[in-house]
């Protein structure tokens, strides 16, 4: 059965200098894990024929499908603040690009082996961060946030080694693109302004044409990132390796590795174990989207105006809109959450003292939400009365809103998900799986589909001994 892929590649009409080109490493045994068949319908592909033999192939990077331009994508980044003058795709080939019903997708294969820019690497990734990524990336698609998704998993039966001996995994990513703010800087770096120009155009012409020349692109990427990191916060996420090279221009929630989704709410709350000095704790994200929003614009600099002052005058200006952006989206969420339909000045210090008191009680965040309302909201704090006292002040705020009680309901209802991708439950699934049984995985990736709908035990905070505290890159 032939795979068809409905490629047309324009990042590869890009000078030869923004990647290299090479096909995938072929592994020894490829088997089937999953496959996205929602996803593959909606990007007009036959799920049919990616579970075939020669499908599985085409998944674990045996079989070069016809009209692919496999490549490794070259970028740079800041890496915890240090600066890091050549990264790219270590372990993931760029297949190519498709023309879906609902626009254009990159397919890229995670964990295909060695490329230039490896790093000593050996390019391939093991089965727990292949699982970790399929389950949260497509959970936080569910949750209607913009993300980068799985098409497909598969096992290589090979060995990876990290700490010890892994199974090996191959994840199939769709993605409106890979390119990130680190691509811009890697060119930046170099004073390339052809690069530039040229990269300026083509992320243009595919994610905003609307756009009119590169501030108008700084400008419309920082307003996709404003709302793209107010829907983190919203679902208690934290992506927990917030580099320039994670931060992708189309606005997409890109690289799961050691993300997390909060149980227990702390503003300062970091599973991440590289994140020693907590860079990039729950409640930094704005801020380090900023940081992140200001190397972007340094790289624009030499479009913007040939004046290098007055392109950073014109940048800056641009920069600084973020915080405003991102108060408005992050109220639009919270509100949301509460129930509310209607404006009011004091929302705002409303919305921040039901997190202090969370923060206090020790309340769990998606379940707090879910449950307010009801009695059981209470429920969730070691000291119902500090809960008791907030939503006296709720209820007056919600007899101004003009929503009707039913009304308000329904909005949280829609707004504050009943189950999310919790830490126990992704490493029970990681566990089994290792263990040869994938049933966890499957079971949890089905329930996170529908993450509005209370289902099973799935709502259920980890017991002291379930608890994760730690999260790990290790791909």
């Amino acid at each position: 059965m032939t795979v068809h892929f409905p490629f047309d590649n324009s990042y590869a009409t890009l000078p030869d200098r923004f990647y290299t080109r090479q096909p995938p490493t072929p592994v020894s045994r490829p088997g089937l894990i999953r496959v996205n068949e929602r996803l593959a319908q909606e990007l007009g592909l036959d799920p049919e024929e990616l579970r075939a033999p020669e499908g599985i192939e085409v998944l674990a990077g045996n079989r070069v499908p016809e009209g692919a331009a496999p490549m490794a994508q070259v970028y740079a980044g800041h890496q915890f603040g240090g600066w890091s003058p050549q990264l790219g795709d270590g372990r993931a080939l760029l297949l190519g690009e498709i023309l879906a019903p609902s626009g254009r997708y990159d397919v890229q294969l995670k964990g295909s082996g060695p490329t230039p820019y490896s790093r000593m690497g050996d390019g391939r990734a093991w089965l727990g961060p292949v699982l970790r990524e399929y389950v949260v990336s497509e959970a936080m698609h569910a949750l209607g946030l913009p993300t980068t998704r799985a098409l497909a998993a598969v096992t290589t039966g090979e060995t990876v080694f990290r700490e010890r001996r892994y199974p090996g995994a191959v994840l199939t990513r769709i993605a409106k693109s890979h390119i990130r703010v680190g691509t811009f800087q890697f060119f930046a770096a170099r004073q390339d302004e052809e690069a530039l120009a040229a990269l300026t155009d083509h992320v243009i012409a595919r994610h905003y044409p609307q756009a009119d020349g590169p501030l108008a692109l700084l400008d419309a990427v920082i307003a996709a990132q404003a709302k793209l990191i107010a829907g983190w916060m919203s679902v208690g996420f934290i992506h927990g390796v917030m580099n320039t090279d994670n931060m992708s221009v189309a606005g997409e929630t890109i690289d799961y590795g050691p993300c997390a989704f909060m149980d227990t709410y702390h503003p300062d709350r970091v599973f991440s174990s590289i994140d020693q000095f907590g860079r990039y704790a729950y409640a930094r994200q704005p801020e380090i989207a900023v940081w992140n929003l200001a190397q972007f614009a340094t790289s624009l600099l030499p479009l913007i105006d040939a004046d290098h002052n007055a392109a950073i005058e014109k940048a800056t200006e641009s920069v600084h809109r973020f915080p405003a952006l991102y108060a408005e989206a992050w109220l639009a969420r919270f509100r949301a959450k509460l129930g509310l339909t209607s404006v009011e000045e004091d929302d705002a210090a409303l919305i921040q003292a039901l997190l202090d008191r969370m923060a206090q009680g020790q309340a769990d965040f998606a379940n707090t939400f879910r449950a307010l309302g009801t009695p059981a909201a209470r429920d969730q704090f070691v000291d119902p009365a500090a809960y008791d006292s907030w939503a006296t002040v709720l209820e007056a705020r919600l007899a101004r809103d003009p929503a009707s009680a039913e009304e308000s309901a329904g909005l949280r209802a829609r707004s504050n998900p009943a189950i999310i991708p919790r830490n126990h439950r992704i490493e029970e699934a990681i566990q089994a799986a290792l263990a040869g049984d994938l049933s966890p995985f499957h079971a949890l990736t089905e329930a996170l589909q529908t993450p509005f709908e209370a289902q099973g035990d799935y709502a259920r905070p980890p017991t002291e001994d379930e608890a994760v505290t730690q999260t790990f890159c290790g791909t």
